[in-house]
């Protein structure tokens, strides 16, 4: 499966954006379910996953009451809405599959077997 992030930018501190992953190939079983996140000099992080229907979802501490992820079962994509963007959030954001499916302690980038490229979110202050 291949899996393939965009919408990243540049976006003043307090600002939206929206990103989008796109799944190619693969199962149905092999839906993007999380976001994690990488700054410089810092390791990966958690950011956000949802299961198959789209009902079940989890959060990093970080990011909760001000991202929300959705995802779209017909056309395979999943969205991560990030409102009130602080310079913390910068980092290049990558969407992930993982062929067990979904589960809220799947929060460990160890738990995931397939990552698409990242999109890079700049947040100015």
């Amino acid at each position: 499966v291949q899996l393939q992030a965009s919408g990243g930018g540049l976006v003043q501190a307090g600002g939206s954006l929206r990103l989008s992953c796109t799944a190619s190939g693969g199962t149905p079983k092999n839906y993007p379910q999380a976001w994690f996140r990488q700054a410089p000099g810092k390791e990966r992080e958690f950011v956000a996953s949802i299961n198959r229907s789209g009902v079940r979802k989890e959060y990093g501490d970080s990011v909760k009451g001000r991202f929300t992820v959705s995802r779209d079962s017909v056309k395979n994509t999943m969205d991560l809405l990030m409102v009130k963007v602080t310079p913390d959030d910068t980092a290049v954001y990558v969407c992930a599959s993982r062929v067990m499916g979904w589960s809220p302690a799947a929060t460990r980038s160890e738990a995931y077997d397939y990552w698409g490229q990242g999109t890079l979110v700049t947040v100015s202050s």
